[in-house]
């Protein structure tokens, strides 16, 4: 009895480390952001910052608007979401109710595959495939734009979603659709009216894992984008907040530096304020159904 407490006490406070140097982890990275983001910001100007439209950091007068950047961010987002939220979970559901075995066990493994393929093959297969079919059938110059990178991240953030809800959806009790089976209620109507809302925390938290990658995303966005200041439009060269960093980090020097590093603390909140958002509505609606 006392070598059991005495292990239960030892793995008590392993867990408890641990849970510790998570929250001390997220802790000083958002120190550093904040200390690291903040003089630039200040030194700029907020509002000629955040809602400048001309950003030119090597210039002999330089312009640090970096409003191009969070709009071309917040499209690119939204419409990955658009396109990728509903294929996700409507395969989710597929997978976990509709297909046999024998075919849900070649497609779940093309997901996995999917998670696995690094974001440089992405970008790749984009700027090679991709990128030359919107030229091509649009009629542009260059295809490399903020519709490219639309369709590259819904792809990349299938995975995730298809994943988790594939697992929630499988952690509902039989019992739930064999109910609703028995009243008379449809396979497709059980599925969506009784399956998807038992599960709906779970295929959320796929969707914000999809959202979080989407946001974030870097080497693959940068590959098709095109990396030019525009204000964003569905067939302009963009450059969204990740890249912003990601293409100017190597040679900057000064107030561009921290400039960048001040719009790595935008992107941080950015992503903040989305998971806030996202956890508010799930637990309202939780509140709603009790």
């Amino acid at each position: 009895m006392r070598i059991k407490k005495a292990i239960e006490a030892v793995m008590n406070a392993i867990f408890f480390f641990c849970g510790m140097v998570a929250i001390l982890s997220v802790a000083l990275i958002t120190i550093y952001m904040f200390v690291s983001g903040i003089p630039a910001m200040v030194e700029i100007g907020p509002i000629n910052f955040l809602f400048g439209t001309v950003w030119k950091s090597t210039a002999k007068e330089p312009s640090f608007g970096i409003l191009p950047f969070i709009l071309t961010s917040v499209w690119g987002t939204l419409g990955a979401a658009l396109i990728g939220v509903p294929i996700g979970i409507l395969t989710a559901v597929f997978l976990s109710k509709i297909a046999p075995r024998k075919l849900a066990a070649p497609v779940s493994a093309a997901v996995e595959l999917l998670a696995g393929i690094p974001s440089v093959v992405y970008g790749l297969v984009g700027m090679l495939v991709l990128v030359p079919a919107i030229a091509k059938i649009f009629d542009l110059a260059n295809g490399a734009s903020l519709l490219a990178a639309i369709l590259v991240l819904s792809i990349m953030i299938l995975p995730s979603i298809i994943s988790v809800s594939v697992t929630a959806l499988n952690a509902v009790p039989p019992e739930y659709e064999e109910a609703s089976l028995a009243l008379g209620a449809t396979p497709a109507e059980t599925y969506f009216k009784v399956s998807m809302p038992a599960a709906k925390s779970g295929i959320a938290a796929g969707v914000v894992l999809g959202i979080g990658r989407a946001i974030g995303e870097a080497m693959a966005v940068m590959m098709v984008a095109g990396n030019v200041a525009n204000m964003p439009g569905l067939f302009k060269s963009v450059t969204f907040l990740t890249t912003a960093v990601a293409k100017e980090m190597s040679y900057a020097s000064g107030l561009q530096r921290q400039a960048l590093f001040s719009i790595a603390l935008v992107l941080f909140l950015f992503i903040m304020l989305i998971n806030g958002v996202l956890n508010s509505v799930l637990k309202r609606g939780d509140n709603n159904a009790k």
